[in-house]
Protein backbone atom coordinates (compact mmCIF):
# COMPACT_ATOMS: atom_id res chain seq x y z
CA UNK A 1 0.00 0.00 0.00
CA UNK A 2 1.25 3.29 -1.19
CA UNK A 3 2.29 5.95 1.59
CA UNK A 4 1.41 9.30 0.73
CA UNK A 5 2.76 12.47 3.01
CA UNK A 6 -0.91 13.57 3.96
CA UNK A 7 -4.55 12.44 2.59
CA UNK A 8 -5.65 16.15 1.34
CA UNK A 9 -3.11 19.11 0.79
CA UNK A 10 -5.12 22.52 1.59
CA UNK A 11 -3.49 25.26 -0.11
CA UNK A 12 -4.44 28.29 1.94
CA UNK A 13 -5.18 28.98 5.69
CA UNK A 14 -8.32 31.46 5.11
CA UNK A 15 -11.43 30.48 6.66
CA UNK A 16 -12.70 27.52 4.13
CA UNK A 17 -9.08 26.00 4.20
CA UNK A 18 -9.25 25.90 7.86
CA UNK A 19 -12.60 24.09 8.41
CA UNK A 20 -12.22 22.07 5.77
CA UNK A 21 -9.05 20.54 7.65
CA UNK A 22 -10.75 20.10 10.64
CA UNK A 23 -13.37 18.29 8.79
CA UNK A 24 -11.17 16.04 7.24
CA UNK A 25 -9.68 15.56 10.75
CA UNK A 26 -12.10 15.10 13.00
CA UNK A 27 -13.66 12.21 10.59
CA UNK A 28 -10.26 10.56 11.21
CA UNK A 29 -7.90 11.59 7.96
CA UNK A 30 -4.83 13.88 7.35
CA UNK A 31 -4.63 17.11 5.91
CA UNK A 32 -1.47 19.48 5.51
CA UNK A 33 -2.55 23.61 5.04
CA UNK A 34 -0.21 25.75 3.08
CA UNK A 35 -0.19 29.40 3.55
CA UNK A 36 1.89 31.66 2.54
CA UNK A 37 1.53 34.59 4.66
CA UNK A 38 3.37 34.19 8.18
CA UNK A 39 0.62 34.38 10.18
CA UNK A 40 -3.28 34.52 10.10
CA UNK A 41 -4.69 37.54 8.64
CA UNK A 42 -5.31 40.16 11.72
CA UNK A 43 -8.05 42.58 10.19
CA UNK A 44 -11.84 41.84 9.89
CA UNK A 45 -13.34 40.53 6.67
CA UNK A 46 -16.60 38.96 6.61
CA UNK A 47 -19.23 39.70 9.28
CA UNK A 48 -21.73 37.32 8.71
CA UNK A 49 -22.58 34.09 10.12
CA UNK A 50 -25.10 31.99 9.23
CA UNK A 51 -27.09 28.97 10.95
CA UNK A 52 -25.68 26.47 8.22
CA UNK A 53 -22.40 27.39 8.84
CA UNK A 54 -22.71 27.28 13.06
CA UNK A 55 -24.10 23.74 11.96
CA UNK A 56 -20.85 22.84 10.26
CA UNK A 57 -18.34 24.70 12.93
CA UNK A 58 -20.78 22.40 15.89
CA UNK A 59 -19.64 18.92 13.34
CA UNK A 60 -16.31 20.24 13.44
CA UNK A 61 -16.45 20.55 17.50
CA UNK A 62 -15.48 23.76 17.49
CA UNK A 63 -18.42 25.96 17.99
CA UNK A 64 -18.67 26.36 21.69
CA UNK A 65 -14.72 27.95 21.44
CA UNK A 66 -16.38 29.80 18.68
CA UNK A 67 -19.62 31.51 20.12
CA UNK A 68 -17.95 34.09 22.22
CA UNK A 69 -16.94 36.20 19.44
CA UNK A 70 -20.21 36.40 17.68
CA UNK A 71 -23.42 38.09 18.29
CA UNK A 72 -27.30 36.57 17.50
CA UNK A 73 -30.04 37.89 15.95
CA UNK A 74 -28.48 40.25 13.59
CA UNK A 75 -31.09 42.38 11.93
CA UNK A 76 -30.49 44.34 8.74
CA UNK A 77 -32.01 47.37 7.60
CA UNK A 78 -32.33 49.12 4.64
CA UNK A 79 -32.27 52.79 4.72
CA UNK A 80 -32.63 55.51 2.51
CA UNK A 81 -31.08 58.59 2.32
CA UNK A 82 -33.67 60.05 5.12
CA UNK A 83 -33.28 57.40 6.97
CA UNK A 84 -36.10 56.12 6.37
CA UNK A 85 -36.72 52.21 6.80
CA UNK A 86 -37.26 50.49 3.34
CA UNK A 87 -37.12 46.64 4.47
CA UNK A 88 -35.57 45.01 7.79
CA UNK A 89 -34.12 41.26 7.47
CA UNK A 90 -35.04 39.66 10.87
CA UNK A 91 -35.51 35.97 10.82
CA UNK A 92 -36.94 34.62 13.63
CA UNK A 93 -37.14 30.94 12.79
CA UNK A 94 -34.57 28.38 13.94
CA UNK A 95 -35.17 25.55 12.15
CA UNK A 96 -31.69 24.46 11.70
CA UNK A 97 -30.74 24.60 15.55
CA UNK A 98 -29.73 28.32 15.75
CA UNK A 99 -30.50 31.87 15.39
CA UNK A 100 -30.48 32.59 11.20
CA UNK A 101 -28.15 35.25 11.34
CA UNK A 102 -25.22 36.63 13.52
CA UNK A 103 -22.48 38.90 13.60
CA UNK A 104 -18.73 37.95 14.51
CA UNK A 105 -15.49 38.72 14.62
CA UNK A 106 -13.71 36.79 11.87
CA UNK A 107 -9.71 37.55 13.10
CA UNK A 108 -10.78 35.48 16.28
CA UNK A 109 -12.66 32.76 14.57
CA UNK A 110 -10.63 32.23 12.38
CA UNK A 111 -7.29 31.87 15.00
CA UNK A 112 -9.93 29.16 16.87
CA UNK A 113 -10.37 27.20 13.48
CA UNK A 114 -6.61 27.31 13.32
CA UNK A 115 -5.81 26.22 17.16
CA UNK A 116 -8.43 23.59 16.29
CA UNK A 117 -5.83 21.32 14.00
CA UNK A 118 -3.59 20.78 16.84
CA UNK A 119 -6.22 18.34 17.95
CA UNK A 120 -5.26 15.87 15.18
CA UNK A 121 -1.71 14.31 15.04
CA UNK A 122 -1.87 14.44 11.46
CA UNK A 123 -2.94 17.64 10.50
CA UNK A 124 -0.19 20.35 9.98
CA UNK A 125 -0.68 24.20 9.17
CA UNK A 126 2.39 25.36 7.58
CA UNK A 127 2.98 29.47 7.53
CA UNK A 128 5.41 30.71 5.06
CA UNK A 129 4.27 28.17 2.25
CA UNK A 130 4.10 29.39 -0.52
CA UNK A 131 2.91 27.08 -3.20
CA UNK A 132 4.32 27.34 -6.88
CA UNK A 133 3.59 24.00 -8.59
CA UNK A 134 0.70 21.05 -8.75
CA UNK A 135 1.40 17.53 -10.76
CA UNK A 136 -1.74 15.30 -10.71
CA UNK A 137 0.55 12.03 -11.08
CA UNK A 138 -3.13 10.20 -11.53
CA UNK A 139 -3.44 7.91 -8.29
CA UNK A 140 -2.01 11.26 -6.21
CA UNK A 141 -1.27 14.54 -6.49
CA UNK A 142 2.40 16.33 -5.56
CA UNK A 143 2.20 20.03 -4.40
CA UNK A 144 5.38 22.06 -4.35
CA UNK A 145 5.82 25.17 -2.21
CA UNK A 146 8.78 27.71 -1.60
CA UNK A 147 9.71 28.49 2.14
CA UNK A 148 9.62 31.98 2.61
CA UNK A 149 11.77 33.50 5.01
CA UNK A 150 10.27 37.06 6.84
CA UNK A 151 11.23 39.30 4.00
CA UNK A 152 9.24 36.88 2.03
CA UNK A 153 12.70 35.83 0.00
CA UNK A 154 12.31 31.86 -1.07
CA UNK A 155 14.83 29.46 1.15
CA UNK A 156 13.79 26.47 -0.58
CA UNK A 157 11.32 24.22 -1.72
CA UNK A 158 9.15 21.25 -0.38
CA UNK A 159 7.21 18.83 -2.22
CA UNK A 160 4.17 16.98 -1.13
CA UNK A 161 2.32 14.39 -1.94
CA UNK A 162 -1.52 14.03 -1.31
CA UNK A 163 -4.29 11.49 -2.83
CA UNK A 164 -6.45 15.32 -3.33
CA UNK A 165 -5.36 18.81 -3.29
CA UNK A 166 -7.56 21.63 -2.47
CA UNK A 167 -7.03 25.47 -3.66
CA UNK A 168 -8.62 28.21 -0.80
CA UNK A 169 -6.44 30.55 -1.88
CA UNK A 170 -8.89 33.51 -2.64
CA UNK A 171 -10.00 35.16 -5.99
CA UNK A 172 -6.25 34.89 -7.45
CA UNK A 173 -6.00 31.63 -6.81
CA UNK A 174 -3.02 30.29 -8.28
CA UNK A 175 -4.89 26.71 -7.88
CA UNK A 176 -7.71 28.08 -10.47
CA UNK A 177 -5.49 29.20 -12.91
CA UNK A 178 -3.68 25.64 -12.62
CA UNK A 179 -6.87 24.31 -13.29
CA UNK A 180 -7.33 26.69 -16.57
CA UNK A 181 -10.99 26.87 -15.64
CA UNK A 182 -13.02 29.82 -16.79
CA UNK A 183 -13.70 32.54 -14.06
CA UNK A 184 -16.98 34.18 -15.14
CA UNK A 185 -19.07 36.93 -14.46
CA UNK A 186 -17.92 40.70 -13.81
CA UNK A 187 -16.54 42.72 -11.21
CA UNK A 188 -18.01 46.39 -11.20
CA UNK A 189 -15.72 49.31 -11.13
CA UNK A 190 -17.44 50.73 -8.10
CA UNK A 191 -15.07 50.65 -4.97
CA UNK A 192 -15.83 50.79 -1.09
CA UNK A 193 -13.82 52.03 1.71
CA UNK A 194 -14.01 50.06 4.73
CA UNK A 195 -13.30 51.41 8.23
CA UNK A 196 -12.95 49.36 11.14
CA UNK A 197 -12.90 51.04 14.83
CA UNK A 198 -12.75 49.98 18.34
CA UNK A 199 -15.38 51.17 21.41
CA UNK A 200 -18.41 51.63 19.21
CA UNK A 201 -19.04 55.38 19.26
CA UNK A 202 -22.84 54.53 18.08
CA UNK A 203 -23.37 51.26 20.32
CA UNK A 204 -26.60 50.04 17.81
CA UNK A 205 -26.10 45.91 17.55
CA UNK A 206 -27.25 45.64 14.34
CA UNK A 207 -26.83 46.54 10.38
CA UNK A 208 -28.07 49.51 8.35
CA UNK A 209 -27.18 49.05 4.73
CA UNK A 210 -27.63 53.10 3.67
CA UNK A 211 -29.41 53.39 0.03
CA UNK A 212 -28.19 57.27 0.16
CA UNK A 213 -28.27 58.00 -3.48
CA UNK A 214 -25.55 60.95 -2.13
CA UNK A 215 -23.02 58.45 -0.87
CA UNK A 216 -24.67 55.06 -0.64
CA UNK A 217 -22.86 53.38 2.73
CA UNK A 218 -23.23 50.24 5.47
CA UNK A 219 -23.03 50.61 9.37
CA UNK A 220 -22.81 47.45 11.51
CA UNK A 221 -22.18 46.38 15.01
CA UNK A 222 -20.38 44.14 16.00
CA UNK A 223 -19.25 42.14 18.87
CA UNK A 224 -16.04 43.17 21.52
CA UNK A 225 -17.19 46.88 21.02
CA UNK A 226 -16.75 47.13 17.07
CA UNK A 227 -18.42 49.16 14.63
CA UNK A 228 -17.56 49.13 10.76
CA UNK A 229 -18.23 51.56 8.22
CA UNK A 230 -18.41 51.43 4.46
CA UNK A 231 -18.54 54.21 2.08
CA UNK A 232 -18.76 53.83 -1.26
CA UNK A 233 -16.21 56.08 -3.46
CA UNK A 234 -17.44 57.80 -6.43
CA UNK A 235 -15.54 57.64 -10.02
CA UNK A 236 -13.18 60.56 -9.55
CA UNK A 237 -12.48 59.71 -5.72
CA UNK A 238 -8.75 58.13 -6.18
CA UNK A 239 -7.61 55.68 -3.57
CA UNK A 240 -5.39 57.85 -2.33
CA UNK A 241 -8.00 59.97 -0.87
CA UNK A 242 -7.75 56.88 2.46
CA UNK A 243 -4.45 58.99 3.01
CA UNK A 244 -6.13 62.23 3.69
CA UNK A 245 -7.66 62.40 7.19
CA UNK A 246 -9.91 65.55 6.22
CA UNK A 247 -11.65 63.32 3.40
CA UNK A 248 -12.15 60.27 5.62
CA UNK A 249 -13.29 62.35 8.41
CA UNK A 250 -15.71 63.97 6.07
CA UNK A 251 -17.39 60.39 5.35
CA UNK A 252 -17.33 59.97 9.26
CA UNK A 253 -19.06 63.07 10.25
CA UNK A 254 -22.35 62.08 9.32
CA UNK A 255 -21.79 59.05 11.78
CA UNK A 256 -19.87 60.57 15.23
CA UNK A 257 -18.99 64.31 15.90
CA UNK A 258 -15.69 64.21 15.92
CA UNK A 259 -13.92 61.62 13.67
CA UNK A 260 -10.73 62.49 14.70
CA UNK A 261 -10.94 60.52 18.21
CA UNK A 262 -11.94 57.52 16.82
CA UNK A 263 -9.64 54.46 17.29
CA UNK A 264 -9.07 52.95 14.16
CA UNK A 265 -8.12 49.28 13.95
CA UNK A 266 -8.59 48.67 10.10
CA UNK A 267 -8.91 50.84 6.98
CA UNK A 268 -8.85 49.86 3.39
CA UNK A 269 -10.36 49.63 -0.07
CA UNK A 270 -12.12 47.15 -2.13
CA UNK A 271 -13.98 46.14 -4.99
CA UNK A 272 -17.15 43.81 -5.45
CA UNK A 273 -17.01 40.85 -7.60
CA UNK A 274 -19.08 38.68 -9.19
CA UNK A 275 -17.66 35.51 -10.61
CA UNK A 276 -17.49 31.98 -10.44
CA UNK A 277 -15.32 29.54 -11.96
CA UNK A 278 -16.86 27.19 -14.50
CA UNK A 279 -15.80 23.68 -12.98
CA UNK A 280 -14.75 23.61 -8.97
CA UNK A 281 -12.68 20.25 -10.13
CA UNK A 282 -10.11 18.56 -12.60
CA UNK A 283 -8.92 15.48 -11.68
CA UNK A 284 -7.59 14.91 -8.34
CA UNK A 285 -7.45 19.38 -7.78
CA UNK A 286 -10.17 21.29 -6.60
CA UNK A 287 -11.17 24.78 -5.60
CA UNK A 288 -13.13 25.79 -2.43
CA UNK A 289 -14.11 29.61 -0.94
CA UNK A 290 -13.27 32.47 -3.37
CA UNK A 291 -11.27 30.73 -5.16
CA UNK A 292 -14.10 28.98 -6.59
CA UNK A 293 -16.54 31.93 -6.35
CA UNK A 294 -16.17 35.80 -5.66
CA UNK A 295 -19.59 37.42 -4.47
CA UNK A 296 -20.27 41.18 -3.51
CA UNK A 297 -20.72 41.98 0.39
CA UNK A 298 -24.35 42.96 0.82
CA UNK A 299 -25.81 39.38 1.96
CA UNK A 300 -22.74 38.21 4.01
CA UNK A 301 -22.48 35.51 1.99
CA UNK A 302 -18.60 35.10 0.65
CA UNK A 303 -17.83 33.78 3.76
CA UNK A 304 -20.92 31.37 3.99
CA UNK A 305 -20.67 30.26 0.85
CA UNK A 306 -17.17 28.90 1.54
CA UNK A 307 -17.82 27.43 4.18
CA UNK A 308 -20.53 25.61 2.55
CA UNK A 309 -17.82 24.15 0.01
CA UNK A 310 -15.91 23.23 2.88
CA UNK A 311 -18.81 21.29 4.29
CA UNK A 312 -20.33 19.65 1.13
CA UNK A 313 -16.24 18.43 -0.03
CA UNK A 314 -15.13 17.17 3.28
CA UNK A 315 -17.50 14.15 3.78
CA UNK A 316 -17.07 13.25 -0.11
CA UNK A 317 -13.48 13.10 0.70
CA UNK A 318 -13.66 11.13 4.04
CA UNK A 319 -16.05 8.35 2.28
CA UNK A 320 -13.28 8.11 -0.46
CA UNK A 321 -10.26 8.19 1.86
CA UNK A 322 -12.27 5.66 3.82
CA UNK A 323 -12.94 3.22 0.96
CA UNK A 324 -16.80 3.60 1.04
CA UNK A 325 -17.06 4.96 -2.04
CA UNK A 326 -15.79 5.54 -5.60
CA UNK A 327 -14.22 8.57 -6.84
CA UNK A 328 -16.83 9.13 -8.61
CA UNK A 329 -18.90 10.45 -5.62
CA UNK A 330 -16.04 13.80 -5.71
CA UNK A 331 -17.54 14.89 -9.51
CA UNK A 332 -20.82 15.70 -7.47
CA UNK A 333 -19.00 18.90 -5.94
CA UNK A 334 -19.49 21.06 -8.75
CA UNK A 335 -22.70 19.62 -9.67
CA UNK A 336 -23.88 20.52 -6.50
CA UNK A 337 -22.42 23.86 -5.39
CA UNK A 338 -21.31 25.50 -8.26
CA UNK A 339 -25.38 26.25 -9.32
CA UNK A 340 -25.95 27.60 -5.61
CA UNK A 341 -22.56 29.89 -5.40
CA UNK A 342 -24.02 31.37 -8.76
CA UNK A 343 -27.96 31.92 -7.80
CA UNK A 344 -25.87 33.59 -4.59
CA UNK A 345 -24.09 36.15 -6.95
CA UNK A 346 -27.01 36.93 -8.53
CA UNK A 347 -29.16 38.14 -5.56
CA UNK A 348 -26.27 39.65 -4.24
CA UNK A 349 -25.30 41.79 -7.31
CA UNK A 350 -29.23 42.94 -7.57
CA UNK A 351 -28.71 44.07 -3.86
CA UNK A 352 -26.25 45.92 -5.04
CA UNK A 353 -27.90 47.19 -7.84
CA UNK A 354 -30.50 48.63 -5.43
CA UNK A 355 -28.00 50.31 -2.84
CA UNK A 356 -26.63 52.15 -5.28
CA UNK A 357 -29.71 53.65 -7.37
CA UNK A 358 -29.65 57.71 -8.03
CA UNK A 359 -31.79 60.11 -7.10
CA UNK A 360 -34.48 59.00 -9.74
CA UNK A 361 -33.96 55.54 -9.36
CA UNK A 362 -33.85 56.02 -5.58
CA UNK A 363 -37.27 57.62 -5.62
CA UNK A 364 -39.15 54.96 -7.29
CA UNK A 365 -37.57 52.84 -5.08
CA UNK A 366 -38.82 54.10 -1.71
CA UNK A 367 -42.10 54.42 -2.90
CA UNK A 368 -42.06 50.73 -4.05
CA UNK A 369 -40.82 49.91 -0.56
CA UNK A 370 -43.18 51.94 1.00
CA UNK A 371 -46.50 50.12 -0.69
CA UNK A 372 -44.87 46.43 -0.54
CA UNK A 373 -44.48 46.99 3.35
CA UNK A 374 -48.44 47.57 3.32
CA UNK A 375 -48.96 43.80 2.43
CA UNK A 376 -48.01 41.63 4.89
CA UNK A 377 -47.01 38.54 2.52
CA UNK A 378 -44.10 40.67 1.02
CA UNK A 379 -43.29 42.28 4.27
CA UNK A 380 -42.37 39.12 5.29
CA UNK A 381 -40.36 37.90 2.35
CA UNK A 382 -37.80 40.58 3.47
CA UNK A 383 -38.14 40.07 6.70
CA UNK A 384 -37.76 36.12 7.12
CA UNK A 385 -34.82 36.24 4.32
CA UNK A 386 -37.46 34.51 2.02
CA UNK A 387 -35.26 36.09 -1.20
CA UNK A 388 -32.44 34.40 -0.29
CA UNK A 389 -31.87 30.92 -2.26
CA UNK A 390 -31.32 28.58 -0.20
CA UNK A 391 -29.26 25.56 -0.89
CA UNK A 392 -30.95 23.01 -3.03
CA UNK A 393 -29.34 19.84 -4.58
CA UNK A 394 -31.20 18.77 -8.05
CA UNK A 395 -28.57 16.71 -8.81
CA UNK A 396 -25.61 14.82 -7.60
CA UNK A 397 -25.90 12.63 -4.21
CA UNK A 398 -30.14 12.83 -4.21
CA UNK A 399 -33.13 10.66 -5.65
CA UNK A 400 -36.09 11.76 -7.21
CA UNK A 401 -39.02 11.63 -4.37
CA UNK A 402 -41.56 10.68 -7.17
CA UNK A 403 -39.49 7.96 -9.34
CA UNK A 404 -36.97 7.15 -6.73
CA UNK A 405 -34.41 7.63 -9.94
CA UNK A 406 -30.66 8.27 -8.22
CA UNK A 407 -28.60 11.88 -9.22
CA UNK A 408 -31.46 13.97 -9.75
CA UNK A 409 -34.58 15.31 -7.71
CA UNK A 410 -37.58 17.38 -9.31
CA UNK A 411 -38.47 20.29 -6.68
CA UNK A 412 -42.20 18.85 -6.47
CA UNK A 413 -44.25 15.86 -7.05
CA UNK A 414 -47.38 16.75 -7.82
CA UNK A 415 -48.90 15.40 -10.80
CA UNK A 416 -46.30 12.12 -10.40
CA UNK A 417 -46.82 8.66 -10.12
CA UNK A 418 -46.66 8.96 -6.60
CA UNK A 419 -49.62 10.79 -5.77
CA UNK A 420 -51.89 7.97 -6.27
CA UNK A 421 -50.39 6.62 -2.65
CA UNK A 422 -49.92 9.72 -0.60
CA UNK A 423 -52.55 11.86 1.36
CA UNK A 424 -50.55 14.92 1.73
CA UNK A 425 -50.86 19.36 2.44
CA UNK A 426 -47.58 19.61 0.33
CA UNK A 427 -46.34 18.98 -2.82
CA UNK A 428 -42.97 20.35 -2.48
CA UNK A 429 -40.29 17.42 -2.22
CA UNK A 430 -37.44 18.30 0.86
CA UNK A 431 -35.01 16.21 -1.68
CA UNK A 432 -31.42 17.98 -1.55
CA UNK A 433 -32.46 20.19 1.01
CA UNK A 434 -31.08 20.90 4.24
CA UNK A 435 -32.86 18.57 7.39
CA UNK A 436 -34.59 20.34 9.96
CA UNK A 437 -32.98 20.35 13.53
CA UNK A 438 -35.14 20.55 16.31
CA UNK A 439 -34.21 19.80 20.69
CA UNK A 440 -35.20 17.06 21.11
CA UNK A 441 -35.35 14.03 24.02
CA UNK A 442 -33.22 10.70 23.78
CA UNK A 443 -32.76 7.76 26.69
CA UNK A 444 -29.73 9.64 27.45
CA UNK A 445 -30.46 13.01 26.81
CA UNK A 446 -33.20 15.78 27.22
CA UNK A 447 -33.34 19.05 25.05
CA UNK A 448 -30.52 18.52 23.00
CA UNK A 449 -30.22 19.07 19.56
CA UNK A 450 -30.81 16.77 16.68
CA UNK A 451 -27.24 16.64 14.90
CA UNK A 452 -26.17 15.33 18.74
CA UNK A 453 -28.14 12.46 18.25
CA UNK A 454 -27.65 11.38 14.65
CA UNK A 455 -23.72 12.19 14.64
CA UNK A 456 -21.79 13.47 11.47
CA UNK A 457 -22.38 11.09 9.20
CA UNK A 458 -25.75 9.01 7.37
CA UNK A 459 -28.99 8.63 9.07
CA UNK A 460 -32.14 6.51 8.13
CA UNK A 461 -34.62 8.16 9.94
CA UNK A 462 -38.63 7.18 10.16
CA UNK A 463 -41.47 9.00 11.45
CA UNK A 464 -43.30 6.60 14.21
CA UNK A 465 -42.19 3.44 13.05
CA UNK A 466 -39.34 1.15 13.24
CA UNK A 467 -36.77 1.75 10.56
CA UNK A 468 -35.51 -1.28 10.32
CA UNK A 469 -39.48 -3.06 9.46
CA UNK A 470 -39.02 -2.96 5.64
CA UNK A 471 -35.78 -3.31 5.61
CA UNK A 472 -33.92 -6.32 3.81
CA UNK A 473 -31.11 -8.41 5.48
CA UNK A 474 -29.27 -7.27 2.27
CA UNK A 475 -30.48 -3.55 3.33
CA UNK A 476 -29.12 -4.14 6.53
CA UNK A 477 -25.77 -5.46 5.92
CA UNK A 478 -25.47 -2.37 3.32
CA UNK A 479 -26.42 0.21 6.80
CA UNK A 480 -23.52 -1.34 8.69
CA UNK A 481 -21.25 -1.27 6.14
CA UNK A 482 -22.15 2.43 5.42
CA UNK A 483 -22.41 3.08 9.39
CA UNK A 484 -25.76 4.55 8.58
CA UNK A 485 -27.61 5.11 11.60
CA UNK A 486 -31.74 3.95 11.96
CA UNK A 487 -33.28 6.48 14.23
CA UNK A 488 -37.03 6.76 15.01
CA UNK A 489 -38.38 9.81 15.07
CA UNK A 490 -41.42 9.79 17.68
CA UNK A 491 -43.68 11.96 19.28
CA UNK A 492 -42.44 12.41 22.73
CA UNK A 493 -45.44 10.65 24.43
CA UNK A 494 -44.60 7.51 22.82
CA UNK A 495 -40.91 7.39 23.22
CA UNK A 496 -40.88 5.06 26.20
CA UNK A 497 -43.17 2.65 24.47
CA UNK A 498 -41.25 2.39 21.23
CA UNK A 499 -37.96 2.28 22.84
CA UNK A 500 -39.27 -1.11 24.43
CA UNK A 501 -40.76 -2.16 21.35
CA UNK A 502 -37.60 -1.50 19.06
CA UNK A 503 -35.14 -3.11 21.25
CA UNK A 504 -35.09 -6.53 19.55
CA UNK A 505 -35.09 -4.58 16.18
CA UNK A 506 -32.71 -6.61 14.14
CA UNK A 507 -30.04 -3.77 14.26
CA UNK A 508 -29.93 -1.37 16.85
CA UNK A 509 -32.66 2.04 16.99
CA UNK A 510 -32.17 5.10 18.20
CA UNK A 511 -35.41 6.45 19.34
CA UNK A 512 -36.04 10.00 19.11
CA UNK A 513 -38.62 12.32 21.13
CA UNK A 514 -40.31 15.08 18.89
CA UNK A 515 -40.98 17.29 22.24
CA UNK A 516 -42.00 20.45 20.10
CA UNK A 517 -44.03 18.73 17.21
CA UNK A 518 -41.12 20.38 14.23
CA UNK A 519 -40.48 16.76 13.25
CA UNK A 520 -44.26 16.01 12.59
CA UNK A 521 -44.93 18.68 10.99
CA UNK A 522 -42.26 18.13 8.78
CA UNK A 523 -43.31 14.94 7.82
CA UNK A 524 -46.96 16.14 7.28
CA UNK A 525 -46.50 18.18 4.41
CA UNK A 526 -43.46 16.39 2.59
CA UNK A 527 -45.64 13.46 1.62
CA UNK A 528 -42.90 10.97 2.90
CA UNK A 529 -42.36 8.26 5.90
CA UNK A 530 -38.36 7.82 5.76
CA UNK A 531 -35.83 10.02 5.01
CA UNK A 532 -32.19 9.04 4.13
CA UNK A 533 -30.17 12.10 5.41
CA UNK A 534 -26.40 12.48 4.27
CA UNK A 535 -23.31 13.62 6.25
CA UNK A 536 -23.76 17.38 5.31
CA UNK A 537 -27.72 17.16 7.11
CA UNK A 538 -29.21 17.47 3.38
CA UNK A 539 -32.21 15.11 2.48
CA UNK A 540 -30.62 12.50 -0.14
CA UNK A 541 -33.42 10.55 -0.44
CA UNK A 542 -37.50 11.00 0.95
CA UNK A 543 -40.10 8.11 0.01
CA UNK A 544 -42.93 6.13 1.69
CA UNK A 545 -41.80 3.43 4.49
CA UNK A 546 -41.97 0.70 2.10
CA UNK A 547 -40.04 1.99 -0.03
CA UNK A 548 -37.25 1.48 1.99
CA UNK A 549 -34.91 -1.04 -0.22
CA UNK A 550 -35.33 1.21 -3.09
CA UNK A 551 -35.20 4.39 -1.93
CA UNK A 552 -31.16 3.24 0.01
CA UNK A 553 -30.77 1.12 -3.60
CA UNK A 554 -30.61 4.95 -5.08
CA UNK A 555 -28.76 6.47 -2.68
CA UNK A 556 -25.95 3.81 -3.40
CA UNK A 557 -25.56 4.35 -6.84
CA UNK A 558 -26.41 8.43 -6.38
CA UNK A 559 -23.59 8.44 -4.01
CA UNK A 560 -21.06 5.87 -6.03
CA UNK A 561 -21.46 3.62 -2.22
CA UNK A 562 -19.63 0.65 -2.14
CA UNK A 563 -21.78 -2.20 -1.69
CA UNK A 564 -20.97 -4.84 1.85
CA UNK A 565 -16.84 -6.38 1.40
CA UNK A 566 -16.57 -3.98 -1.50
CA UNK A 567 -14.06 -1.35 -1.81
CA UNK A 568 -11.46 1.04 -3.66
CA UNK A 569 -8.58 -1.31 -3.02
CA UNK A 570 -5.74 0.82 -4.88
CA UNK A 571 -2.45 1.46 -3.62
CA UNK A 572 -3.49 4.97 -3.12
CA UNK A 573 -6.05 4.59 -0.15
CA UNK A 574 -4.14 5.45 3.06
CA UNK A 575 -6.78 5.09 5.32
CA UNK A 576 -9.33 2.21 6.51
CA UNK A 577 -12.61 2.89 8.11
CA UNK A 578 -12.42 4.04 11.62
CA UNK A 579 -15.75 2.59 12.68
CA UNK A 580 -17.39 -0.50 12.05
CA UNK A 581 -21.03 -1.84 12.47
CA UNK A 582 -24.34 0.35 13.10
CA UNK A 583 -23.79 3.42 15.24
CA UNK A 584 -26.45 3.01 18.29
Amino acid sequence: MTTFDTDVVVIGAGPVGLTLANLIGVRGHRATVLEARHELIDYPRGVGLDDESIRTLHTAGLWQQIQPYTVPHHVVRLVNGTGQVLATNAPKTQEFGYPRKHGFIQPLVDKELAAGLDRFEGTKLRFSHRVVGIEDRGDHVAVTAERLDADNNATGTVTLTARYAVGCEGGSSFTRKWMGVQFEGKSPSTRWVVVDVENDPIGTPSVYLGADPRRPYVSIGLPQGIRRWEFMLHDDEPNELLDDPTFMHSLLRRHVPDPSALKVINQRTFTHHGRVASDFRKGRVFIAGDAAHLMPVWLGQGWNSGIRDATNLAWKFTAVLSGDADDALLDTYTEERRKHAADMIDVNMAAGTVMKMGRFGGKVRDLSASALNLVPRWKSYFTELRFKPMPRYAAGVVVDQATLTPGQAQASFKRSKLAPFIDSAGELSPVGLQFIQPRVNTADATNILLDDVTGDWWTLATWGTDPTAFLSPTDLEFVRRHRIKLVSFMPETQRTWAEKQYAGSSAPVTVVGDTTGALKDWFDVRSCGLVVLRPDRFVAAASLTWQATQALASVKKAGSLFTAGAAADTPAQTTARTTEGVQA
